[in-house]
């Protein structure tokens, strides 16, 4: 762990994430967060042991069974049971990565003072954080409202001896964790099972991993078509700025730049034969790119919001001396958000595939499928089907999860978001894009190499120069599999300014 992060009411961004994650900054609690924790916690088991009223989730029972009375002597195994009964998770296993920001924000909504949490809960997740120790969770079983019960029930089920941690060879029993580094486990006390359960966390982590993956993405998106235009002996006129000055969205307008800027100084532009106009997928590149720069930023902002937000329930208000039952933790804005960052990121697939399939059809002075000897050698041919393939699955995927819902909890929660399955859904899409991208990236290495009367420019060049140690252009056919999955991890590894990714 390198340095600190106080956890505090400053705002936490995208960027902010992403550096706390990335340069392995140990948490901590500022004394404002230790004083609103404290001052929540003290003041809700004073309202508790003198309150004549059932105080939902505190001594009532969950959902449809919140008129249920739970005595006061049932209140701590209330809290254990929700945890337990609601760790109902499936499916794949959420990825490490993930899990880590789930923690962190966790952690952060916590420390608001809106929750009735004691500080020594709070502080047993800082030290699984700071510890690396990342509880075992699972995709499905979320409904997106009343929060992500599931997925939360297993991030909290450690703090109670319970559960599991990923381990360098595998699943560790949390109870054999906990001894190793004699902490006792957590008695939770009145509402902090529902504190710990109750919460958009799991949508709001996948977010934010999506967001910094899609920025990425993003960048990558336009760095390979603006090689892709080279390769395909493009007319640039598509990127004056005086067209895009007469449509001003901002997204627009940057894809053009940021494209002008990586052809700065390509000698292709004065190539003969240029046509007039090219196909849509090079001409209009800032039109669609930049649509989808406009969505991320939009789904940012959604985000921001989320992570900086209280949305378990019931919510303590000590300064107004009530506790309130409401619906923060429905996630109706990131399913939504979420939807809508998945159609986005897609149509960078959709339109990298159109891309790839000009490059290999025969046109432009290029060879079919860019090989030599085209029907002794398929060339790339398939490449392009496998890029198809992909983009298809990118369409389903994108089918938006926050139109379906579905009735659960007895009809006490009759609407609910969705949103963890738009999260997971997104973050497929994301995987699927970083493939096709891949792709495309083979195909116009590829057809730059079949251009030797003019150069591309000395960035892409360097590009091209380091790409091709890894995925050498194709004399004759072999096995492209292992082309792509280098492909994949020149794309993963390739150095980028984290300015030039949020500008």
């Amino acid at each position: 762990m390198n340095d600190h992060h106080y956890i505090s009411k400053a705002a936490l961004t995208i960027e902010s994430v992403h550096s706390i994650i990335e340069q392995q900054k140990a948490l901590a609690l500022s004394p404002e967060a230790m004083d609103a924790i404290d001052t929540s916690y003290n003041y809700l088991h004073e309202k508790v042991a003198r309150a004549k009223k059932p105080i939902y989730g505190i001594n009532t029972g969950f959902g449809s069974l919140c008129d249920t009375s739970i005595s006061a002597d049932d209140l701590a195994q209330l809290q254990e049971n929700i945890v337990v009964s609601h760790a109902c998770g499936t499916g794949a296993l959420v990825p490490k990565e993930i899990v880590k920001i789930m923690l962190l924000l966790k952690i952060q909504s916590l420390s608001y003072g809106y929750s009735g949490i004691h500080r020594q809960t709070v502080e047993r997740l800082i030290d699984f954080y700071n510890n690396d120790l990342l509880p075992i969770i699972y995709q499905q079983g979320s409904l997106g409202a009343s929060g992500d019960l599931a997925p939360l029930a297993h991030l909290a089920l450690p703090l109670l001896g319970k559960g599991h941690f990923h381990g360098p060879d595998g699943p560790i029993e949390a109870e054999q964790v906990l001894k190793d580094h004699n902490w006792l486990p957590i008695i939770l006390e009145a509402k902090e099972g529902l504190a710990l359960l109750n919460g958009t966390q799991f949508m709001s982590a996948y977010g934010v991993y999506a967001l910094i993956k899609s920025h990425r993405l993003m960048y990558l998106s336009d760095l390979i078509a603006a090689l892709s235009m080279d390769a395909f002996n493009c007319n640039n006129s598509s990127l004056d700025p005086l067209i895009h000055l007469i449509r001003p969205h901002q997204g627009q307008i940057k894809t053009a730049e940021r494209i002008t800027g990586f052809l700065e100084g390509s000698s292709v532009e004065q190539a003969p034969d240029k046509k007039v106009q090219d196909p849509y997928s090079f001409r209009c590149v800032p039109q669609v790119h930049g649509a989808t720069k406009d969505t991320i930023s939009f789904v940012r902002k959604t985000m921001q919001t989320e992570i900086n937000s209280v949305t378990d329930n019931p919510l303590v208000f000590s300064g107004d001396d009530k506790i309130i039952s409401g619906g923060n933790f429905h996630g109706q804005p990131l399913a939504l958000g979420l939807d809508f960052m998945a159609i986005a990121m897609a149509e960078l697939g959709n339109i990298s595939e159109r891309r790839t399939y000009q490059l290999i059809s025969g046109t432009r002075g290029l060879p079919a499928f860019l090989v030599q000897n085209p029907g002794l050698n398929s060339g790339l041919m398939i490449l392009q089907y496998t890029a198809a393939s992909i983009v298809s699955q990118n369409k389903q995927l994108a089918t938006p999860a926050s139109v379906d819902s579905i009735v659960s909890s007895n009809g006490q929660e009759d609407h609910v978001s969705m949103g963890a399955n738009a999260a997971t859904k997104c973050d497929q899409i994301l995987t699927n894009l970083t493939t096709v991208l891949a792709i495309e990236l083979i195909n116009a290495s590829q057809a730059m190499y079949f251009r030797t009367t003019h150069a591309t420019s000395d960035f892409l060049a360097s590009v091209l120069k380091v790409f091709r140690a890894d995925v050498p252009i194709v004399e004759q056919d072999r096995i492209l599999s292992t082309d792509i999955h280098n492909a994949i991890q020149f794309l993963e590894h390739l150095n980028i300014d984290p300015d030039e990714l949020y500008r």
